[in-house]
């Protein structure tokens, strides 16, 4: 077995990933390995976004170039993981890294990129019919990464799958606002 390096650590930037990434940079500050924390924006997220803002008026002629939106999200990142692991970003080696795209394609696309020798993702726990509905992404990759999966269930994971499993407008995850200047 060869020793791990290069850890993926993909997360939606929701309550639920948080184990995973933790657990990823756990493992890197223990193993000296490097953890890239790997954000996709998915299609449907720029979709359910581009509707609110039609809903609250605030929609524009014209959308954000690709490139405002990955700055936007890689913002959101890099507050996602100061506002969670500060504990353990001081021993771990990180990267962050935003894309647009199907996230069980982009997840093994970049775990082959970078030569990830594992790959630490958290499982949301759906079941029944939104399982079959919109299908698990740690599956999916589970099934095509190039190296090992390693899934990680949240604690709690009864009451927060079931959130999971049907978001009401109070729990769904917002996208951060493309509207306002980056403070960049």
């Amino acid at each position: 077995m060869e020793k791990v390096k290069k850890i993926l650590a993909p997360t939606d930037l929701s309550e639920l990933s948080k184990a995973g990434v933790r657990y990823a940079l756990s493992l890197a500050k223990e193993l000296g390995a490097e953890v890239t924390a790997y954000h996709v924006v998915d299609f449907s997220e720029i979709q359910q976004y581009g509707r609110e803002l039609q809903r609250e008026g605030r929609a524009t002629a014209t959308f954000p170039l690709p490139a405002a939106l990955v700055e936007r999200y890689q913002i959101a990142l890099a507050q996602f993981v100061a506002d969670n692991f500060a504990d353990l970003l001081p021993s771990v080696t990180i990267r962050e890294k935003v894309e647009v795209g199907r996230p069980d394609e982009r997840i093994v696309q970049q775990a082959m990129k970078d030569g990830s020798d594992l790959i630490v993702i958290s499982t949301h726990g759906r079941t029944g019919l939104s399982h079959a509905l919109v299908g698990s992404v740690t599956e999916k990759v589970v099934r095509a990464a190039p190296c090992p999966v390693l899934s990680i269930r949240p604690s709690g994971h009864e009451k927060v799958a079931q959130e999971a499993a049907g978001p009401t407008r109070k729990s769904r995850k917002k996208p951060p606002d493309l509207l306002e200047p980056s403070p960049l």
